[in-house]
This record gives C-alpha cells, sequence and structure tokens, in this order.
C-alpha cells in the first residue's frame, strides 16, 4: 500500500492545479481515506478474487483520496468564499457532467474526473457519482443561502439537506467505482438507501453536535443545534440532538441486522460513524474545537 507521505505529496500535486486548494484538504483526505481503506481492507481482499481489483493499488488509492480532498475543497469553496461565485458555478458545473471546466485555474477538476471514468469498475458508478455530486454541490449552496436569507429552515428541512452536504454518498459511490462493491445494485433495495439517508444523518448531527461552539463564534448558522437555539431559545438543543442521534445509529444497527448487506458494507458503515470521532480526535487543524484547536473550523 502506499506511504501516506508519498500519497500526500501525490495529491497535494494534484491539487495544485486547483484554485485555492490548501494543504489541509490534501492531509484530512489522506488521513480520513487511509482509515476507511483500513477497515475494510480485508474485505477488499476477499472480494477482489472477483473484481480483479487489488486493494493496494497505487492508482486506485490516490484516485479516492483525491475525490476526499476535492470534496474538502468544494466544502470551503462555499463557506470559505475560496474562489470567485461564477468560478464556482463553473467548476460545480464541469464537475456534475464530467466534463473540463470552462474557466482556467481548476484543471484538476477534469483530470480527476477524466480518471474516475477510465477506472470504473461498473460504469452505473460514474454516472451515479456525478449525480451525487451534483446533489452535493446544490446542498451546499443551498445551505449557505439560507443563512444569508430572511427565512429561517425548520429542523427537518436542514436535516433534508445536511444529509446530502456530508457528502458521505459521494465517498460510498467513489469506493464502489475503484473496487466494484455493486452499489448500484444495491440502490435498487429500499433498505440499503435507508441505510444511505441514515448514515448520513448520523454524521451531520455528529458534524453539527462537535462544531457547535466554533461556528457559534464564527457566527456560522448552517447548524442543527445553531439553528433549533434560535427557533427556541429556551430549548436543550444539544441533549434533543444527542437524543436524535442516538435514535438514528439504533435505526441504522437494526436495519444492518435484518438486511446484512454483502461485504465490505457492513464494516464500511461502521467505519463512518466512527470516523467523525477518529477526525474530531486527531485532526491538528480542521475539526478541533478544544483550547488546541479552538479558532479552527468544523467539519463540512
Amino acid at each position: 500500500m502506499i506511504q501516506p507521505e508519498r500519497a500526500l505529496h501525490q495529491v497535494l500535486e494534484w491539487g495544485r492545479s486547483l484554485t485555492g486548494f490548501a494543504d489541509e484538504h490534501a492531509v484530512e483526505a489522506v488521513n480520513g481515506g487511509q482509515y476507511i481503506l483500513q477497515r475494510i481492507r480485508p474485505s477488499l481482499r476477499d472480494i477482489s478474487v472477483r473484481t480483479g481489483r487489488d486493494p493496494q493499488d497505487e492508482t486506485l488509492i490516490l484516485a479516492f483520496y483525491r475525490e476526499l480532498a476535492l470534496l474538502f475543497w468544494l466544502d470551503d469553496c462555499n463557506d470559505l468564499g475560496l474562489i470567485l461565485p461564477e468560478q464556482l458555478a463553473a467548476v460545480e458545473q464541469a464537475l456534475g457532467q464530467g466534463e473540463p471546466c470552462a474557466l482556467p485555474g481548476f484543471e484538476g477538476c477534469a483530470v480527476l474526473r477524466a480518471s474516475l471514468a477510465a477506472l470504473a469498475y461498473d460504469r452505473r458508478d460514474y454516472a451515479q457519482l456525478l449525480e451525487d455530486t451534483r446533489r452535493y454541490c446544490a446542498a451546499l449552496r443551498a445551505g449557505h443561502a439560507q443563512t444569508a436569507g430572511p427565512e429561517r429552515w425548520s429542523y427537518a428541512e436542514y436535516l433534508h439537506n445536511g444529509i446530502d452536504s456530508i457528502a458521505y454518498a459521494n465517498v460510498f459511490c467513489c469506493l464502489s467505482l475503484l473496487w466494484g462493491l455493486d452499489m448500484a445494485t444495491l440502490r435498487a433495495r429500499p433498505a440499503f438507501r435507508q441505510v444511505l439517508r441514515l448514515i448520513s444523518a448520523i454524521g451531520r448531527l455528529q458534524n453539527d453536535l462537535h462544531g457547535r461552539d466554533v461556528d457559534r463564534s464564527a457566527g456560522e448558522a448552517d447548524n442543527a443545534a445553531i439553528l433549533l437555539l434560535q427557533c427556541y431559545p429556551a430549548m436543550p438543543a444539544v441533549e434533543f440532538l444527542n437524543d436524535e442521534l442516538a435514535g438514528y445509529t439504533r435505526m441504522l444497527h437494526r436495519v444492518m441486522a435484518e438486511e446484512r448487506f454483502p461485504a465490505p458494507w457492513g464494516s464500511l458503515i461502521e467505519a463512518m460513524v466512527a470516523i467523525c470521532a477518529r477526525y474530531y480526535q486527531t485532526s491538528a487543524s480542521r475539526y478541533r474545537s478544544d483550547s488546541a484547536g479552538g479558532g479552527q473550523r468544523s467539519p463540512a
């Protein structure tokens, strides 16, 4: 398997072709991507007999890390204004359609999409990745616009949008595309679609609970805890969201126990439940909200 230092160098080299790309985007992508792949590697080895896809193939691993880095970069393009609005619109169009960006300074977008198109084990996954990217970009835009608009969302509206803006669907689809996890077939099962929404809701609530203090200090309202307190100042919002998180987690475990999806989906879903805690505990920049990194951002 490619060493983290070498992988980080490769992702940074690719990212230099994206205006506004920062070292942080590559660091978090490699850290998180490595953790996910470590958790599912035994299953990937087992299914490689069918797919012929080596879990330690450097080309596949780097493509996965770059997709994760792209998601971090897109999030910051929306939240931090790394690029101009017209540039962001062109980037979103290119990534959602799998075409070169119409503006200079974003060559890495076309490089990554062309790479994933060529590597796709199942072409349906590539088509779905484009659709998931369109949904992710739209959710980021909607969240940003809502916080600046005159009308507040309800909690239900916020969570509905937040499920897409957490980008877990992109992560899963990219893994399926690269290692032949048959996600396109599984999506036809209602229980699998339910799992995708449950795990994404869990990720969104984990994110917002962890980042609420930083978001409040920064004047950021795109957070479930902040939204609830704005609507209901006396509400014990943190306790409510922790109960919500526990409930979604129980429902997820029940569906997973009843359905028994093929490998590596069990270990992959478990990894995604745990990954937020890992990020929050280990990230030196993006995910810290304690005294060691109190001025830093919370996750997407």
